[in-house]
């Protein structure tokens, strides 16, 4: 069999490139050793980014009408030191401070549901051919192609990627080696039902979505509790002794223990996982790529891991997809490295590591037993901070394909604005009539100006042209809006990433759309 893109797994992050390379006429093999959907809840918190690839997947509306949590129910957590009955308790992870700034909202749901629709999705679209119940055996390449050998046949692409979990064969053949954090914690996944518990639960903090709970004979590490609907489901996350086994493990005192009371409850599923951060020493390696899993892994701290390989997916499929067409240049593919990668690293330095340093040193100088009033003190600081919500803002600042600031690094430290700011992500603008912007964006690049720059939006478009580069101007803005983004020219990517946004372009807008494909 023969193809443009072979994709080795079909997960959610598989399958969303497998959705972004088939909307655009890529001819794309998933190749995916489960014929079915595991029902394991994971994956649960969809960020207003994520939901905005599924608009641009179309398929936002499926994803919500999957949902098992009423609509409109709060993604907010609870934060407690103990237990969850203790007087330490507060609200944490509030994702709905950031929404004003994307083109759709955050959702709940399993990432079993999600990948449903996903797969649904992908059926649709004539370019993509699924492989389901196919095991991938080896890869390997050339300078001109690539094979995927699976327990089926083999299968040349011109490109593989490899969405295929932590312990990718893919990253592994490719020769791509990967850096380890020193976490060495194993980790108990129980996926139990109590209509207790969430009696319990909504009578002390209201709807409520996850709880953690900070206990201090962990160092550091939490135990979280997140429901699955709002009535019965739930999943549970705790670090257990490492000779812990299904035969060993009380499920029912670890959860007594966790929520500070007893109550009735069925267990339905019960599992072990090490919590580890890995990250990839590259995401690229000639003609073969990895995303997701493959390329970085760490505990479900903060909801990152569907949302960052999700990210992954739409900013490679674009430039897998341009360089296969003939606009973008091959240097473009090098920029997914250096792009995603930063921004990775910082995520795992700068949240999911601090998250657990912080805690970690919050425990061992404070102890409500020794000075209730200065544990009090310092906690209820803690309840003050925003948590890695308003100040988690992935950008690629740093980017060759970008103009951003001088001497600027790509990582995934920032503040949301509704400036238009080189590298980071297009905000909405503020109110005005006239067309949906989300919904005006082009495939390709795209140049948001007022009616005022006309003859500007005509040299992009020339240029573009010359180039054979997809090229949308969207130039019936008005000047307020524009006025709101401090810029009256904004460059879009295809992933909605601002390549360039001011008055006068520094290059000419030749210089401007051929550097921002790498041409």
């Amino acid at each position: 069999m023969r193809t443009q893109v072979a994709i080795v797994g079909g997960g959610p992050v598989g399958l969303g490139l497998a959705i972004e390379l088939g909307q655009r006429d890529i001819a794309t093999v998933v190749i995916e050793k489960s014929e079915s959907v595991h029902r394991i809840p994971k994956g649960q918190n969809l960020t207003q980014r994520t939901m905005e690839h599924f608009r641009s997947w179309r398929v936002e509306d499926e994803v919500r009408a999957a949902r098992l949590m009423p609509p409109g129910y709060p993604a907010v957590g609870v934060n407690a030191y103990g237990d969850l009955v203790s007087r330490w308790a507060h609200p944490w992870f509030r994702r709905s401070q950031v929404g004003q700034y994307y083109f759709a909202a955050n959702e709940r749901l399993p990432q079993y549901l999600t990948e449903q629709v996903l797969r649904d999705r992908v059926e649709s679209l004539a370019a993509v051919t699924t492989l389901y119940g196919s095991q991938a055996t080896s890869i390997a390449q050339d300078p001109d192609v690539a094979w995927v050998t699976t327990d089926q046949g083999r299968i040349e692409a011109r490109y593989v990627v490899g969405c295929d979990g932590s312990h990718s064969i893919v990253r592994r053949q490719a020769g791509i080696g990967e850096e380890r954090s020193p976490h060495d914690k194993r980790m108990v996944l129980l996926v139990f039902r109590s209509r207790e518990l969430h009696q319990l639960l909504e009578d002390r903090f209201g709807p409520a979505s996850f709880f953690n709970v900070l206990d201090p004979a962990l160092d550091g590490y939490w135990r979280f509790l997140g429901r699955v609907d709002v009535g019965e489901s739930w999943f549970f996350h705790a670090p257990v002794a490492a000779d812990v086994d299904e035969t060993s493990i009380d499920s029912a005192r670890l959860l007594y223990d966790t929520v500070g009371a007893r109550f009735r409850l069925e267990v339905d599923y019960t599992g072990f996982w090490d919590l580890r951060i890995a990250i990839a020493d590259a995401y690229q390696r000639g003609r073969v790529f990895i995303a997701g899993d493959a390329a970085h892994s760490h505990p479900p701290y903060g909801g990152y891991g569907i949302n960052t390989g999700l990210e992954d997916a739409r900013n490679l499929g674009w430039k897998l997809a341009a360089v296969i067409q003939g606009w973008g240049g091959e240097a473009l593919l090098d920029s997914y490295t250096e792009e995603r990668r930063p921004v990775f690293v910082s995520t795992a330095q700068d949240f999911i590591e601090a998250f657990i340093a912080n805690d970690r040193a919050f425990i061992a100088e404070y102890h409500p037993e020794e000075d209730e009033g200065a544990f009090t003190e310092a906690w209820d600081q803690r309840r003050a901070g925003t948590h890695g919500v308003s100040d988690f803002e992935p950008h690629y600042e740093g980017s060759p394909i970008v103009w951003g600031p001088a001497g600027s690094r790509s990582g995934a430290v920032g503040s949301h604005t509704f400036q238009a700011r080189a590298g980071h992500h297009l905000p909405p603008p503020g109110p005005s009539p006239g067309r949906d912007l989300f919904e005006v964006l082009g495939p390709g690049l795209t140049l948001i100006t007022s009616g005022r720059r006309a003859s500007v939006a005509a040299e992009f478009t020339s240029a573009a042209r010359s180039l054979g580069i997809p090229f949308t101007v969207v130039g019936d803005r008005s000047d307020g809006e524009m006025a709101d983004y401090e810029a009256t020219m904004i460059l879009v990517r295809p992933d909605h990433y601002i390549s360039w946004a001011g008055a006068s372009p520094p290059t000419g807008p030749a210089g401007l759309v051929a550097g921002a494909v790498a041409r």
